[in-house]
């Protein structure tokens, strides 16, 4: 396995961390946290440190649509952890040109799957949970 780097992510760009639900641990609900990523995604085929934390890279996904995949638990100290991922999609015209438009489809449920078993949240509460951390983190003026 190999460590990687990339720019993109260095700075904590695109990737989206995931809170569990009340009384729910990334532990318990995903124990073997590579296997799931594989399962849904394809091999794995590197690691990557963001924020001090090792997450997992899937360097060539399954599906067409993704370029690259990276996924881990993050840890801070007595808190809860979280669920850290990145997908890095590739624009949707080339999917479309190679004639993948059904693999769009199908790197959607990948996603929401992933996630809601991980999570315990549907796609609908996580965009809420995402949307008052924004308010919470907003400036009072």
């Amino acid at each position: 396995m190999t460590k990687l780097v990339y720019a993109p992510l260095s700075n904590g760009g695109d990737m989206k961390e995931y809170k569990m639900r009340r009384g729910e641990h990334l532990d318990d609900r995903m124990p073997d946290l590579k296997g799931s990523i594989e399962k849904y995604f394809g091999d794995i085929t590197g690691t990557e440190e963001w924020k001090g934390h090792e997450l997992y890279v899937v360097g060539e996904p399954d599906n067409p649509v993704f370029d690259r995949i990276v996924a881990g638990a993050t840890t801070y100290g007595s808190k809860k952890d979280k669920l850290a991922v990145h997908f890095e999609e590739r624009p949707a015209e080339d999917v479309i040109a190679e004639g993948n438009a059904d693999a769009a489809a199908d790197a959607v449920d990948a996603k929401n799957k992933f996630l809601l078993e991980a999570t315990g949240r549907d796609a609908k509460s996580r965009r809420e949970s995402l949307k008052r951390e924004v308010e919470d983190d907003a400036p009072d003026y």
